[in-house]
């Protein structure tokens, strides 16, 4: 059983067939513009066996074969069962490449929601996690493509951002994971394309979908491009021209943005894709206009879709208050994941929903015995790294690290007893549990605690309290709280030993580290 959307014409080689020099040029030209970038990439080619996707395909096999084209890109189909004769689309492409002596993987997808939109994430989505980091997706979008989605935008309420339409290069990331989007066929008209699969007899996979969907692109397609047309016959290369241009005009404000957030953003409290933070009293330095573009850049710098107006202007409102009002959340459901948006003092925060789940799972206690003579011993099994996990998931880790080597040193200030050993230790901060920061003038708990350190609400469940457990021969245990730490800073605690700390000769940030990462 085969399906009637594929054309009929028979799977055959096609590498010594004629080639389009328009489209060509076309490839070729792109990729001298990003030779620096596709150097040492791995290329992968986004092919649906739709006329696009399979005519760019058909020109890198002839390109590859004539020694013009360095690589051959691997083809990724995905196939998420929304069409009755998916499984068909699918074995027909991995036929049509196993005749062109092209490499071809058949992905899988779940759709979650009935939409085009919900297909076409699905698809990215199962792309994505079969590529490798930093790896390159080859997409067929030509001019016909880009004048849609300006379009589709224009009617939206985009501004130059969103206007610029789709980007020729663009690098993407995701849950820690890095890949480039290439598009080298923006400047090609569709006619072109068409011209040469008619002439290589391409059985491609032609979608019904495509001119008769509901979705607003069918209809732009259908219905309104044609009648543009009739007031000039240039429009789709006028349009592609104008996203062309505007994605210049914002690339000149992204850097512009980009300068500003550097002057803005505290990098100690920011962990991509998870917390982002700028300080409300440096933006506000900023002429207003400076500030909605900074704020426009700053949501939208871990999400492929930029963030919409209203949502701008809800944020920056939230930057003008001058009550003390913590309390207040801006939602924001991007197209990757949901954000919640707040503001604590003066410091505005994105906080991602997974960052905040992972904020309300359990804290660890742990203990790590040290030896001091084990410590500078260096066929010691602990010699190294000590490493203790206060907090891990599925995404994030939160660790603290120390170097052996620093920590013995530590440890001999505490005890000159060499044959007396030490436990390094953490726990969670108890909301009763008093300790004396070094800044506080007295022990503090709850929220003086919090007021005091300037702890935000979303971490005041995630303090921890590192201590130094001395035992002697009786194994008699004296504990010494020596660091509070949050997952992004720490304070010196108060204890019998601080007024000589400063004479160990290795600063507390040497000997201590407080790492959160992303986990891989």
């Amino acid at each position: 059983m085969t399906s009637s959307a594929i054309l009929t014409h028979p799977i055959r080689p096609i590498s010594d067939l004629p080639i389009d020099e328009t489209l060509a040029d076309a490839l070729l030209g792109s990729i001298n513009d990003y030779r620096e970038q596709l150097h040492g990439r791995r290329l992968w080619l986004a092919c649906s066996g739709g006329r696009d996707s399979l005519a760019l395909a058909a020109l890198c096999v002839q390109l590859y074969r004539q020694g013009r084209l360095p690589c051959l890109p691997q083809l990724l189909h995905v196939d998420h069962g929304l069409q009755a004769h998916s499984r068909h689309w699918a074995k027909h492409v991995a036929d049509w490449a196993q005749a062109q002596q092209i490499p071809c993987h058949i992905l899988r997808a779940q759709v979650t929601g009935h939409d085009e939109q919900a297909a076409r994430q699905a698809r990215y989505n199962a792309m994505r996690a079969h590529i490798n980091q930093d790896d390159v997706l080859l997409l067929g979008h030509h001019a016909d493509d880009q004048a849609e989605t300006v379009l589709m935008r224009l009617i939206q309420g985009a501004g130059v951002n969103g206007l610029s339409g789709m980007q020729p290069w663009r690098v993407q990331t995701q849950h820690g994971r890095r890949h480039a989007l290439w598009r080298p066929w923006l400047t090609v008209r569709r006619a072109t394309i068409s011209n040469y699969a008619k002439r290589l007899a391409l059985p491609y996979i032609d979608d019904p979908t495509n001119e008769t969907g509901d979705n607003v692109r069918s209809g732009l397609r259908r219905d309104i491009m044609p009648i543009l047309a009739t007031y000039n016959p240039n429009v789709i290369d006028n349009i592609a021209r104008s996203a062309q241009l505007l994605g210049d005009a914002q690339a000149t404000v992204n850097v512009q943005a980009e300068q500003d957030m550097q002057q803005t953003a505290d990098e100690s409290l920011q962990l991509p894709a998870a917390q982002r933070m700028l300080n409300i009293d440096t933006l506000q330095v900023l002429p207003i206009y400076r500030q909605r573009q900074l704020l426009h850049h700053w949501l939208g710098q871990d999400e492929p879709l930029p963030p919409a107006k209203q949502l701008v202007d809800d944020v920056w409102n939230l930057t003008q208050r001058s009550d003390h009002d913590h309390q207040t959340e801006l939602f924001w459901q991007a197209r990757t994941q949901s954000y919640v948006v707040r503001r604590y003092r003066q410091a505005l925060y994105c906080l991602s929903s997974s960052w905040l789940s992972w904020l309300d799972s359990p804290l660890l206690e742990q203990e790590q015995p040290l030896s001091r003579s084990n410590l500078t011993d260096p066929d010691s099994a602990e010699a190294g790294l000590v490493v203790l996990t206060a907090r891990r998931s599925e995404d994030y880790i939160w660790q603290l690290q120390v170097p052996t080597k620093k920590w013995a040193a530590w440890l001999a200030f505490f005890t000159a007893d060499t044959s007396r050993n030490a436990v390094l230790k953490i726990k969670p901060l108890a909301r009763s549990q008093r300790v004396q920061a070094s800044l506080a003038t007295r022990p503090q708990s709850g929220k003086k605690l919090y007021q005091t350190l300037g702890i935000p609400l979303w971490l005041r469940e995630s303090l921890v309290v590192v201590s130094v457990v001395l035992l002697d021969k009786e194994h008699a245990k004296n504990e010494i709280p020596i660091l509070l730490l949050s997952p992004f800073d720490r304070w010196i605690l108060k204890n019998d030993f601080s007024i000589n700390t400063k004479n160990l000769g290795s600063d507390i940030d040497d000997v201590f580290k407080n790492v959160i990462s992303v986990v891989e």
